[in-house]
């Protein structure tokens, strides 16, 4: 179910984002630097949410976090449906990304307590197959509603309501097994436990890469630049989340055998050869090997970090982890999207060039310091009558 959830949700944000950049600059006459500036915005409300979010998740119910994280995205995107100005825009997203702060530790959290640790990276998998499967849905449905209303991008902000708001009914079909809690005495004093040494050594590799993550809408808009068309970018984008969709699952699994740090690496070089080839590059026809990388990138980062850093914490530490690492992700890239957005000077180039090679030395750092995995992770559970009870 939280796989259905994610597929009808992402159905209804990719539905919009593909053409969002276009439409912030093209009709509502917003420069660069302020595309930049929404999505990096609305990616450090996300990140001061996760952390905070990832905390309540441990000590309370995680579904009815979950449903109020995916109402109040719905809510974003009804207020960018009926928005005549960027600061509009911006307030919408902000909400919308809001409630991805809100949902997404829990979610991740909840997700990783239904399976055993040697499990994760498939079911991680599994679950960003299906997200990213709402996000070759959404903007194909899109480009076909884009032709059937004369070129017009508005009605697509106002459809991508609807399943938006479909996700948040479906969150009710969701089941949370009740877990005892413990309890701590009245008198006594409130204590937080350190994230483990590992954790913090993974976190810190990744936040680096993460202030040169730029948000995709600057990538879109380079796509533009190099001649493709309204069409071609929505197609281009779609064509990124089949290879992001297809491969998550398979590099998930992988990730169950292998150390999940060399899939992280492989991923980095990924977005470096992207983003690299797009800052370089001077012809269209180069956007759609390079996005189908691109694609690879995400699958070897996105369910395969998660599944990582599960396995880097106890369970009672899940939520706080999930919170903590994707905080520093979200908040890594509103620095990338102001600094990315106020550098592009009409090209891109300089940008995206910077990031790849930052990209390459954290992938470097990543097959060079160990991070260790507690011992439970790497144990398959023991299934023989009478043990493990």
């Amino acid at each position: 179910m939280l796989c259905v959830v994610s597929f009808l949700q992402d159905s209804a944000s990719e539905l919009l984002y593909p053409v969002l950049p276009l439409y912030l600059t093209a009709t509502l006459g917003a420069p660069v630097a302020v595309v930049g500036f929404i999505e990096g915005a609305a990616e450090g409300v996300a990140a001061l949410t996760k952390v905070y979010s990832g905390r309540v998740a441990d000590r309370w119910r995680k579904r009815p976090l979950v449903g109020l994280g995916y109402g109040l995205a719905a809510t974003g995107k009804a207020v960018i449906a009926v928005a005549t100005s960027w600061p509009a825009v911006l307030a919408g997203r902000g909400v919308d990304r809001f409630g991805k702060g809100i949902r997404g530790a829990p979610r991740d959290a909840l997700l990783a307590e239904g399976v055993a640790p040697v499990h994760r990276g498939r079911a991680f998998g599994l679950h960003r197959a299906m997200d990213t499967a709402g996000a070759v849905v959404g903007p194909l449905m899109g480009l076909g509603l884009y032709h059937l209303f004369d070129q017009r991008v508005r009605p697509l902000l106002v459809i991508a309501v609807v399943p938006a708001v479909i996700s948040v009914a479906a969150v009710g079909l969701i089941r949370e097994p009740r877990t005892p809690r413990p309890v701590r005495p009245k008198d006594a004093p409130a204590t937080t436990e350190r994230l483990p040494p590992g954790f913090r050594r993974a976190v810190t590799m990744l936040g680096v890469f993460a202030l040169v993550n730029t948000p995709d809408a600057l990538l879109l808009l380079r796509v533009r630049e190099l001649g493709v068309s309204v069409s071609g970018v929505i197609v281009a984008y779609v064509l990124y989340n089949v290879a992001y969709a297809s491969l998550s699952f398979p590099l998930g699994a992988f990730s169950d055998r292998v150390a999940p740090p060399k899939i992280m690496a492989a991923g980095l070089l990924c977005f470096a050869m992207c983003y690299i080839g797009l800052g370089s590059t001077t012809t269209p026809t180069a956007v759609w090997p390079l996005l189908i990388v691109y694609g690879g990138f995400a699958a070897c980062t996105d369910g395969v970090g998660k599944a990582w850093i599960s396995r880097l914490v106890p369970s009672t530490q899940q939520g706080r982890a999930q919170g903590v690492y994707q905080g520093i992700a979200s908040g890594g890239m509103l620095a990338a999207g102001v600094w990315a957005g106020l550098l592009w000077n009409g090209t891109g180039r300089l940008p995206l060039v910077v990031a790849g090679v930052v990209a390459i030395v954290v992938a470097a750092l990543l097959l060079v310091i160990r991070v260790d995995l507690p011992v439970v992770a790497s144990t398959r559970p023991d299934t023989r009558p009478g043990r493990g009870a």
